[in-house]
């Protein structure tokens, strides 16, 4: 159960609301309320859960939720008694109703007397800027945005509406689209790593470029996304960008990337649309990785990925050759008696996976 005290909370809904918010199919008991979500072993009469993963068919058996979004094929394993919304894309019936009873708190409108706005910044209307929070010279702000405790906004930056920027976060040099959102920590726009090498020392090479961020994305905590050196460092639209990932001067990511935590993209290299990258991934610089190109959570990237292409390992290379890999080395380990310390617990890939 969500805790009142951090999470708005709305409903009952009745399960046959949900799922005509949903789109799924409802079979049993309809008009049944339902008052949050759970997951399966956690959930009681009036929450909502969801089975797409056969490792937990058993808690699926032996769950008490009131209504379960399952996939058609699993609509036989369910409990008794329980209301199912029959999805191709159950994970997606749980988001969208976890959103109806716990939709987003829409900032209170009000500067604090404790933040320090320049005379020449623009805020837009229905501003919320919370104590301690810095808004610098030329800023712009537009309507309804959000900026929390001791977040800085930098000289000259300019943000879109409906935007919102965490506590402690620092913008500068940056463009910013409307409804992003940049979390706890975040650092955008600062200087990139460039340097040229001296026997005196090292000769910074001036980063001159801004941040470009474009609409409905979304920056973790504490990630770093450093502005250009001459050309501009660019984040597309709908792009999610994890905690704790670092974004290299002159990157620049396409529509709706994904980039999972601890992940980092060296300078000047350019990923398409729809590009995902699994958690510490690491691409090096001056690289293309192709619109829907997918690499793997540990996974270094040194050479151009193809479009559409699923690639893991190190250096990455096509996925399954790198299962062949891995599954070749554990092999030869178990044949020159290594096995039990290289492969304990870990199970050996198949040629077709």
């Amino acid at each position: 159960m969500a805790d009142p005290r951090f999470f708005l909370t709305r409903g009952p809904f009745t399960a046959a609301e949900i799922a005509d918010r949903c789109g799924a199919e409802v079979v049993g008991d309809g008009a049944r309320p339902l008052t949050g979500v759970a997951p399966l072993e956690a959930a009681g009469p009036g929450d909502i859960a969801y089975f797409d993963r056969p490792r937990y068919r058993d808690a699926l058996g032996a769950s008490r939720a009131g209504a379960i979004a399952v996939h058609p094929r699993n609509r036989a394993a369910a409990p008794a008694g329980a209301v199912l919304l029959i999805s191709e894309s159950p994970y997606r019936v749980f988001a969208t109703a976890g959103a109806m009873f716990h939709p987003p708190v829409a900032p209170t409108p009000g500067i604090s007397p404790a933040a320090h706005i320049a005379p020449t910044a623009r805020l837009g209307a229905g501003c919320a800027v919370a104590p301690g929070a810095v808004i610098e010279d030329r800023a712009e702000l537009g309507a309804r945005c959000s900026v929390a405790a001791n977040a800085v906004i930098g000289a000259g930056v300019v943000v879109g509406d409906d935007t919102r920027i965490g506590a402690g976060a620092t913008l500068s040099h940056c463009h910013v689209g409307a409804r992003v959102s940049i979390y706890p920590g975040a650092r955008i726009g600062q200087e990139g790593f460039g340097f040229v090498p001296d026997p005196k020392g090292f000769i910074k090479i001036p980063q001159v470029g801004c941040v470009l961020i474009e609409d409905d994305v979304e920056i973790g905590a504490n990630t770093t996304v450093d502005r250009g050196s001459g050309h501009d460092t660019v984040i597309g639209a709908g792009t999610w960008i994890d905690n704790l990932c670092h974004v290299g001067h002159n990157v620049r990511i396409g529509r709706r990337c994904i980039m999972a935590g601890l992940s980092g993209i060296s300078g000047s290299t350019v990923l398409g649309d729809y590009v995902v990258l699994g958690g510490k991934v690491g691409v090096a610089g001056h690289l293309t990785i192709g619109s829907r190109a997918r690499v793997a959570g540990g996974s270094g990237v040194i050479r151009d990925v193809p479009q559409g292409a699923t690639v893991g390992g190190y250096p990455a290379v096509p996925i399954r050759t790198w299962h062949r890999q891995t599954a070749t080395l554990a092999r030869a380990a178990q044949t020159a008696g290594l096995g039990d310390a290289l492969t304990a617990g870990v199970g050996l890939p198949t040629e077709d996976q």
